[in-house]
């Protein structure tokens, strides 16, 4: 399968892998955040930052998610189709909604990883070889708590510098998520010899391992496409 994306190996040698930006320090935990329940859930939380195959492969390694889905938010339901988010116009972002159980990883848990190893929160409209306003780094919260954890991290995380650059990741309310076509969900399991996996993506998962071993699950989840 052939997309826009898809760049030969030689266009694609050279290239740092897509993982966050250096940073002058550890990414804290945030200050404000949910404690974990005492009962176990499911909660959702939707992110964009580049392509969703990476930010897909990452959070199906995160103890504590239950099902990861790759799509589009941002736009509307009649455009949420690849070849056309794909030219940047829809107002859709490549995204991934993530199914969490909240007694074992928190919303704030999740951020801290989408900030330090699932994509560099710093780069407008930009991941790796990829541009446009589709890969934009935005949070598209789902109610007034997970709004105030997301702003109240970025001003966090910007006042203490952690980041080289300021961050440029909107927040957003969630008006809509959708799914992305069959053959785009789990692309990274499915294709790990892929150039732009092994590139792009790989390096993420192995960061994700290396930074944060308590909250690493060995085995994806994985995703369960109702299309």
């Amino acid at each position: 399968m052939q997309t826009r994306r898809f760049a030969t190996l030689s266009a694609l040698i050279g290239l740092t892998a897509c993982t966050a930006a250096a940073s002058n320090a550890p990414v804290p935990d945030p200050t404000l955040d949910t404690p974990k329940t005492t009962a176990h859930g499911t909660e959702t939380a939707v992110l964009a930052g580049g392509c969703f195959w990476g930010m897909q492969a990452v959070f199906e390694h995160v103890h504590g998610v239950r099902n990861v889905l790759a799509g589009y938010s941002g736009g509307d339901a009649g455009t949420a189709h690849y070849d056309q988010v794909s030219d940047g116009n829809t107002g859709h972002a490549e995204s991934i909604q993530v199914q969490f159980d909240p007694a074992v990883v928190s919303y704030g848990q999740l951020l801290k990883i989408y900030f330090a190893v699932a994509h560099d929160p710093t780069t407008l409209n930009r991941q790796g070889p990829d541009a446009g306003t589709q890969y934009r780094s935005e949070i598209f919260y789902a109610t007034p708590e997970q709004e105030k954890i997301a702003e109240s991290y970025i001003a966090q995380l910007n006042a203490s510098k952690v980041f080289d650059n300021t961050i440029v990741t909107l927040v957003q309310p969630l008006k809509g998520f959708y799914p992305a076509e069959r053959y785009h969900q789990d692309y990274a399991r499915n294709h790990p010899n892929d150039p732009y996996i092994m590139i792009n993506d790989a390096p993420k998962v192995a960061q994700l391992r290396k930074t944060f071993p308590d909250m690493y699950q060995r085995e994806q989840v994985l995703v369960e496409v109702k299309l």
